[in-house]
């Protein structure tokens, strides 16, 4: 049986400072008992992976991954993680400005759990916090193990 967090960790990697101010205003707003952890590049990101999984703390309940970083792109660090047993069952979720049908076809391939581009309005940004909540509520998804 998984056990579903009272406060869901959220780990964010974008490296656009705009983008991670309205990510963090727009989670206050919809989810303030969500803990949020930002990484600017793919390479933040793994070496934070990496930490995590020697128990430095719990894997996050989700990964919120732009495509478009410096060091490492979000499409190399994709196929990492995937690569990486202890980490194939993190839910990972791209939210990028790329509406381009091949990063969408290669992320799903890749084992992305959903693929959503970066609206315009900060309201759909509310919208998508929203409903990224079902990847740590009870009955609304399947529970990875």
């Amino acid at each position: 049986m998984t056990v579903l967090p009272k406060h869901p960790m959220i780990l964010i990697a974008d490296d656009d400072p705009d983008d991670q101010v309205m990510i963090q205003e727009a989670f206050a707003e919809r989810c303030d008992t969500c803990h949020l952890c930002f990484v600017a590049n793919g390479v933040e990101l793994m070496a934070t992976l990496r930490r995590l999984m020697a128990g430095a703390a719990p894997l996050p309940d989700l990964l919120l991954m732009d495509l478009n970083m410096p060091l490492k792109d979000g499409r190399q660090s994709l196929v990492e993680i995937r690569a990486t047993p202890e980490l194939k069952g993190l839910r990972t979720v791209i939210l990028t400005t790329s509406r381009d049908d091949d990063d969408i076809r290669f992320c799903r391939a890749q084992g992305a759990d959903d693929y959503i581009v970066k609206p315009a309005r900060y309201s759909e940004l509310l919208n998508i916090v929203n409903a990224l909540g079902a990847y740590w509520q009870p009955g609304n998804i399947e529970q990875k193990d």
